[in-house]
């Protein structure tokens, strides 16, 4: 498992950051500090853009490009973060990070010997105790994957050396990884004890994916030592671990168990008071003793009244909570039969024709096969992709945090996804994008939505056609993304049923229809946002789409 080893958590760089700050006084460059500590790193890349326009000390101008850089690094913009980070001068405060940050990105590129070069002139820098750690743990996984396991062996010794008793979470991983390279040497009798270690130290940390690492590792052992038996336990507790249902499962089993007992606790506590008034109820006089029983009486009927009227009431929405997962999981299972069956079908004959064409052959019309079962099998990921997002917003498990941000970097990268699909169709995809729009939307259910309506236009555009996207302040409440197509457009039939689907509940969804889920999926994740879809198309003509998000002032 890589770990970064760079400076998010690193107080001392950090601290650097606040000290600039508060000396110059530049409160752009306190905002992009503020984007950075709060991991905003879309945000704090593009306003960093800005600020190097403002800044004239070199001290500050070393920070910035260097807070870009990283954020650019987080962003996956490889090429950028190196570009940025041979701008900043020699400057011995920012060596380390530098030379972790060139050796990372190297490792992600599968340059194994460029990223261990790095690496090791990030030691020649006496890094503290943590990062070292860090950096012996990506010099064993470069040794690793060129199969130098003698090094690899070194390196990941050097980092359990130096693993505190308590960090769970390094050393879980790093006797994973130390066992892989045992393993891959056929020495079982060392891996398989470590592989066994680790999943048991799991057991007692909280974070899924080293569950489900240890796990199938332990299921790869078994298989090997052909004990199928456990293999399968193995797998399906992995298989658990991936989805997250069986942690979902344990949390509400221990949940109902706390439950139960702060209810039992409560019904003693209720005895013990009881006991308490008998006693006293001894030394007082009748009348006393009679109001006394009548009042606890009545006290026990409206408390038994108001416990049955709580569990009724739980018990009814229990109950339709299940209606409804049911219908859910209905129109799933109606979505991977009747949407699934034709793409699988097709990929099915393209395979045995690109079968029959290799047999005779045809290596010509080889290209072309394939590339076609190439694109038939990205749409069916893309409908997948819908199929989880859409599962998972119906079951309120889809993570929703509608904050401000600006708008035009959200639609950059969201173009920037198709413009190599766009390219091979030779569509002219453009863009007008407003720069100082800000919008209060959750972020990655904008990215669902924007990929969604892109990957129809382009779908539905033909070779030569024209995709524009460009945003705009519609008035002070919305600000509009339009994206715009020459397509086949959407007969008025058709269009009518894509406007129903704003009111549209699960319970009125009907398959035979044609509603596709990725539109429903748009206008639920619009609505979500307090946002608007809307649709104006011409057969033969082409598609608008305008989508309407709520001003971060509104």
């Amino acid at each position: 498992m890589f770990q970064t080893g760079l400076p998010e958590k690193n107080k001392t760089f950090i601290g650097r950051g606040n000290s600039i700050c508060e000396k110059y006084k530049n409160k752009a460059f306190c905002k992009a500090l503020d984007f950075y500590k709060s991991k905003e790193y879309d945000s704090c890349y593009a306003y960093s853009a800005k600020v190097l326009l403002q800044v004239k000390s070199k001290e500050e101008l070393d920070y910035v490009k260097f807070m870009q850089a990283y954020s650019a690094y987080k962003k996956g913009l490889y090429k950028k973060t190196l570009q940025n980070l041979n701008l900043i001068a020699d400057n011995k405060d920012y060596t380390l990070e530098k030379q972790i940050l060139r050796g990372n990105i190297y490792l992600k590129l599968k340059k194994y010997d460029e990223s261990i070069f790095f690496y090791q002139k990030a030691l020649d820098e006496k890094p503290e105790t943590l990062r070292k750690k860090n950096i012996y743990h990506n010099l064993g996984i470069n040794f690793l994957q060129k199969k130098d396991f003698f090094k690899a062996n070194e390196y990941f010794n050097k980092e359990l050396d130096l693993i505190q008793a308590i960090d769970t979470a390094a050393l879980i991983s790093a006797k994973m990884d130390l066992a892989n390279v045992y393993y891959n040497q056929y020495l079982d009798d060392k891996a398989i004890p470590l592989f066994k270690e680790a999943y048991d130290l799991s057991k007692f940390y909280s974070d899924i994916r080293l569950k489900q690492n240890s796990a199938r590792n332990m299921a790869v052992v078994e298989k090997n030592r052909k004990n199928y038996q456990k293999s399968i336990e193995y797998y399906m507790e992995y298989g658990n671990w991936k989805d997250s249902i069986w942690n979902r499962d344990k949390i509400w089993e221990l949940t109902e168990k706390d439950k139960q007992l702060a209810v039992a606790q409560k019904q003693q506590e209720i005895v013990l008071q009881e006991e308490e008034l008998k006693r006293q109820a001894l030394v007082q006089k009748s009348l006393v003793v009679g109001a006394s029983g009548l009042l606890v009486f009545l006290g026990f009927l409206g408390y038994f009244y108001r416990e049955l009227k709580s569990k009724n009431k739980f018990i009814t929405q229990q109950k339709e909570e299940l209606n409804v997962a049911n219908k859910t999981k209905d129109y799933l299972f109606s979505v991977v039969s009747h949407d699934l069956r034709s793409p699988i079908n097709t990929i099915k004959r393209q395979h045995e024709k690109l079968k029959l064409q290799l047999k005779n052959k045809e290596y010509d019309a080889v290209s072309e096969t394939t590339n076609n079962a190439i694109a038939l099998t990205e749409s069916t990921s893309h409908l997948l992709n819908n199929v989880l997002h859409w599962s998972l917003e119906q079951n309120n498990q889809l993570s929703f945090k509608a904050e401000e941000y600006p708008l035009k970097p959200l639609v950059e990268q969201a173009v920037y996804n198709f413009e190599e699909i766009a390219e091979a169709k030779n569509i002219a995809l453009t863009t007008n994008l407003e720069a100082t729009i800000l919008v209060k939307a959750d972020k990655e259910s904008l990215k669902i939505v924007l990929r969604n309506l892109l990957d129809n236009a382009l779908k539905y555009t033909g070779e030569n056609g024209k995709i524009e996207v460009k945003t705009y302040k519609d008035s002070e409440e919305f600000s509009t993304i339009e994206i715009k197509d020459t397509g086949f457009g959407i007969s008025e039939e058709k269009l009518a049923k894509i406007k129903e689907l704003e009111d549209l509940s699960i319970d009125k969804i009907n398959r035979s229809e044609g509603v596709g889920l990725g539109m429903l999926l748009c206008q639920t994740l619009i609505k979500k946002n307090n946002g608007k879809l809307l649709i104006d198309s011409e057969l033969n003509v082409g598609t608008t789409i305008r989508i309407l998000l709520p001003n971060a002032s509104a």
